[in-house]
């Protein structure tokens, strides 16, 4: 698969871009002197790396110039044109204004021009852009990278200036390494679902150990042993049964049973029911105070510059303003956490004389509902069997709580154990198919190491070491360095020129062992030859030349001043044919866009 044509709706300000199916040059010519010494000059060879991945479907940013810039981009439709493994092409068609509807062509024929075609005409319209995604997936038929999509690994192909600062993790893989880790392993030939699954486990494996920690504060501090609150708790239900039974027998007149069971079932139980969330919120009235307590600071530098004066002690002003400003700086990192621990203790408070209103309210309720049976001895031991029933459920509610949370860390100490031996296990099978892949010398990776040390010796004179090895956490740790004479690592890949070789040679070495795979072609490599010598950007050349026979469609960019110097006259350095974008700053018709700079 091979880039064939870019280009838009308005060809006055955007000219077609024709890519050739071997080498690629843009260059960018700085013919002003005062232009010379400048850093970035805004002519478009990097912009147009971002063209293309916005060609291939890259997501919205609103920091992406094209949005950034509405009022001069929204009325553009850019078209992308791609030659497919079976000599087919496919054409993309996407709009800025409305990014998100995707339309796709399908053509026997390369090099066209569908800008002025009806939308009726193009064979999948306006498709919603996740679905497009998937559409353009199976349409480029990137087979070696499945399970992954054609763009987890298009940063390697499109490598724009702020790309070469690792030879692995583009700066689109900022996240966690479980995103771009076990796809990297894949491209590699390691075992990738093994280092996936890994990420899962440990990933899972902290979240229980999370959970465990947060029942554990629910806890707060109370009884761990199962055993003792089941027992505990068996004791009070007996107890509770024997009162019950006990109230039951009481032979009160029908009148009484009704008053009876409404206070038993209705009153009892809610003030049951309050004195434990309100003895709940108590506690954590507790904690808070405790909390408050510990923030205060008791130290006085006044007190203690009198004390060491009377002590006969020099203190300095310095000290002293040393001692206030450790007492500042301590007061404001608490005074958030303090913030809110007073609005956690304001909002106890009120549940707690919400709490506190209700139980009186329902307190003279209940008192009502027996005041005209308090005359008899018979209930008077009745009403003392049922405080004493409200207590035993109130318990009863806690201790359930309470072995409920049990059980469910005796679940999760069982889940994390089983994870921990699984994740060691699958740690275990990680180092052994590295121990592999790095021993065989016919395996995938052990062949793209071998083309990787070809290309930095073909420009530098010097072998290169592209290494995987796992870490003490059975992560993968990815390596690429320059080796000296005697076959040592140096420190020479830290630089951001050979950094950038490195990056080159990665990703062209990957393609190479790739060539029999249903795999991309092309590469694009913004400022190849930035800070070379000439005799290396020579070398660099060749080997590009060469992974041309091989197949494949690199396309680099450069400004005129980083060319090789060549004596011999009539000896360009590219045949007229690469030169597939010549760009100038005499003036707007020089830049990508035949407009100001924005």
């Amino acid at each position: 698969m091979k880039l064939s044509r870019l280009y838009s709706n308005k060809p006055e300000l955007f000219e077609p871009v024709e890519f050739a199916p071997g080498l690629n040059v843009v260059i960018a010519e700085i013919r002003l002197p005062e232009n010379r010494d400048k850093d970035t000059h805004s002519l478009g060879k990097t912009t147009l790396g971002r063209l293309l991945d916005f060609g291939f479907l890259a997501r919205r940013n609103p920091q992406f110039f094209l949005f950034k810039h509405l009022d001069r981009f929204n009325d553009f439709v850019f078209y992308l044109e791609i030659k497919l493994q079976d000599e087919t092409f496919v054409s993309i068609r996407r709009s800025v204004e409305k990014p998100t509807k995707i339309s796709f062509k399908k053509h026997q024929t390369g090099h066209q021009d569908f800008s002025l075609l009806p939308m009726l005409e193009w064979d999948h319209q306006d498709v919603a852009f996740d679905r497009a995604r998937g559409l353009l997936d199976g349409l480029l038929d990137w087979r070696a990278l499945k399970p992954w999509g054609f763009r987890k690994g298009l940063g390697y192909l499109l490598r724009l200036q702020g790309d070469f600062g690792d030879v692995f993790q583009l700066s689109r893989f900022s996240g966690r390494h479980a995103t771009w880790k076990p796809y990297l392993a894949h491209i590699l030939g390691f075992d990738a679902p093994l280092v996936s699954l890994h990420y899962e486990k440990e990933e899972e494996l902290k979240r229980k150990q999370d959970n465990a920690q947060t029942i554990n504060r629910e806890l707060g501090g109370s009884i761990e042993d199962i055993s003792k609150i089941e027992g505990i708790l068996l004791l009070k239900l007996k107890e509770a049964e024997k009162k019950q039974k006990l109230l039951d027998a009481f032979d009160f007149r029908a009148q009484d049973k009704d008053h009876t069971k409404q206070l038993v079932d209705e009153v009892d139980e809610r003030i049951a029911a309050l004195n434990a969330e309100r003895y709940s919120l108590n506690q954590n009235r507790k904690k808070i105070r405790a909390s408050l307590e510990e923030d205060q600071i008791l130290f006085n530098p006044d007190e203690a510059q009198r004390l060491f004066g009377e002590a006969g002690v020099l203190f300095k002003d310095q000290v002293k303003k040393d001692f206030q400003q450790l007492i500042a700086f301590n007061k404001a990192i608490t005074d958030e956490r303090r913030g809110y621990l007073l609005e956690e203790r304001a909002e106890v408070e009120a549940n707690l004389k919400r709490i506190n209103a209700e139980l009186g309210a329902l307190g003279k309720k209940r008192s009502d509902v027996l005041s005209f049976l308090s005359d008899t001895d018979v209930f008077s031991k009745y009403k003392q069997v049922s405080d004493d029933m409200v207590t035993l459920r109130a318990d009863i509610t806690s201790l359930e709580r309470q072995r409920s949370f049990l059980h469910r860390l005796q679940e999760l100490r069982t889940e994390i154990r089983a994870l921990t031996e699984e994740r060691g296990r699958l740690q275990t099978q990680i180092e052994a198919d590295v121990e592999k892949q790095n021993s065989d010398q016919d395996s995938l990776f052990s062949e793209i190491r071998l083309y990787f040390s070809e290309i930095v010796e073909e420009v530098i004179d010097r072998k290169a070491l592209l290494s995987v090895s796992p870490n003490k956490e059975g992560h993968l740790e990815f390596r690429a360095e320059i080796l000296d004479e005697s076959g040592n690592a140096t420190s020479a890949d830290l630089g951001h020129t050979y950094r950038k070789l490195l990056c080159i040679a990665f990703s062209m070495a990957v393609l190479r062992t790739r060539l029999d795979d249903r795999f991309p072609r092309f590469l694009y490599h913004d400022g190849v030859f930035e800070s070379l010598d000439d005799r290396k950007k020579e070398n660099l050349l060749g080997v590009f030349h060469r992974y041309v026979e091989l197949g494949l469609q690199p396309i680099i960019t450069l400004i005129d001043s980083d060319l090789p110097t060549r004596t011999e006259k009539d000896n360009p350095v590219f045949d007229e044919s690469e030169v597939v974008l010549r760009l100038h700053d005499e003036n707007e018709r020089g830049r990508l866009f035949k407009m100001g700079m924005w």
